[in-house]
Parts: C-alpha cells; sequence; structure tokens
C-alpha cells in the first residue's frame, strides 16, 4: 500500500537519528523529573521512526537527500 503524497518522508538520516537521542533524553528527563517529558519524547521518537515531521511538511522543509 502506497502512502499518501502528503506524508512522504521529509527527514534525513542525521535528523532522523538525531530526534532518536532526543527522544531518548527526553524519556529519561521524564522519569527523573516530570511525566510531562514523555509527550516531547514521544514525539520526538514517532517522527524518528516515520520519517515524517508535519511541521516541516508546514514550513516546506526537508532534510532528506534527493
Amino acid at each position: 500500500m502506497k502512502k499518501a503524497k502528503f506524508f512522504e518522508k521529509n527527514e534525513g538520516k542525521a535528523d532522523r537519528i538525531l530526534r532518536a537521542l532526543i527522544g531518548a533524553v527526553f524519556l529519561w528527563l521524564g522519569y527523573a523529573y516530570s511525566p510531562w517529558l514523555y509527550i516531547i519524547a514521544a514525539i520526538a521518537l514517532i517522527t524518528a521512526i516515520d520519517g515524517f515531521c508535519r511541521a516541516y511538511k508546514l514550513l516546506g522543509i526537508s532534510t532528506l537527500k534527493k
């Protein structure tokens, strides 16, 4: 099944790795300080796994090498 054009990947490899690391850090911070930080961790990890950032789409940004 092909993804809709709106959900095409727009994150490069380095961007996805950075998001995964940020997500891991915020998971730890959420555990150590405030459960509200889990929301930021979830967003970072989901976008790292999926390779699609909705904010990038709205702003017309892509870090994906063509």
